[in-house]
């Protein structure tokens, strides 16, 4: 997670000892203990204790940290009806406008997938994937070039898999939207961004998707070759995924 800084950026001078222990023990070494826990459900935990005890001005602010790290708007309610029944009906009440002003950009449909947009949901490949992903074919050349933008939502990765083919084939990514990763068998994780070309020999085992607080687009170029064929195999476990260094 990035380092935070809101002790010393609001108590630095007034309690700098305290600030210490807010940004480098709380959030330097609790929060940041992400192969024990998520942000996304450290955040959900928080969220629920806040509210709890009703303590609305950290409440706010960790709606807005919990929505960074990824909770969807019509989770968070949901969040809050459950919790009301423990923690108290007028609690609800009063966080339900926060969340309403957290997620106002929510009311407006979110549009991704760069120039090409997103297509609609991969639902036929589901199955490969961690997370949603929504495909929109482009074109098809004579000779059987095929183009598609593939659009993967935050921490969304598709399975490890390879292109087979015994002469030709493979595929090509070009980055068009936001940040995510591409890593073959046996080799660093590479950080992908809007320009970035990946060329995937034929045979080789990989696998790519968005990172974890970021929308994702590639457009993937299927290249033709004798008995071309892709092999789907194991997900990227969250182990392996939360490993990567952002």
């Amino acid at each position: 997670m990035e380092k935070q800084t809101a002790g010393r950026d609001n108590l630095g001078s007034l309690a700098p000892k305290f600030a210490e222990l807010n940004d480098d023990v709380l959030f330097g070494e609790i929060w940041s203990r992400e192969d024990k826990l998520s942000l996304r459900d450290r955040s959900m935990i928080t969220i629920s204790a806040l509210m709890a005890q009703g303590l609305f001005p950290q409440l706010k602010s960790h709606l807005i940290m919990g929505k960074k790290h990824g909770i969807k708007k019509e989770e968070v309610i949901e969040i809050v009806t459950q919790l009301a029944f423990y923690t108290g009906w007028p609690k609800a009440w009063s966080t339900f406008p926060m969340i309403n002003e957290v997620y106002a950009d929510d009311n407006i449909k979110e549009v991704h997938g760069g120039a090409f947009g997103m297509g609609e949901p991969n639902v036929n490949f589901a199955k490969y994937f961690i997370g949603n992903s929504y495909l929109k074919p482009i074109a098809k050349t004579e000779n059987g070039i095929g183009f598609a933008n593939v659009t993967f939502e935050p921490g969304c990765r598709n399975n490890w898999h390879v292109h087979k083919a015994t002469n030709g084939g493979g595929q090509v990514l070009i980055c068009v939207e936001g940040e995510g990763w591409y890593q073959e068998e046996g080799k660093p994780a590479q950080s992908l961004k809007v320009g970035d070309i990946v060329v995937i020999p034929a045979n080789v085992k990989h696998w790519h998707g968005a990172k974890k607080d970021s929308w994702f687009s590639h457009i993937a170029v299927e290249i033709p070759g004798e008995n071309a064929s892709n092999e789907w195999l194991e997900p990227v476990t969250d182990e392996e995924y939360n490993k990567l260094d952002d």
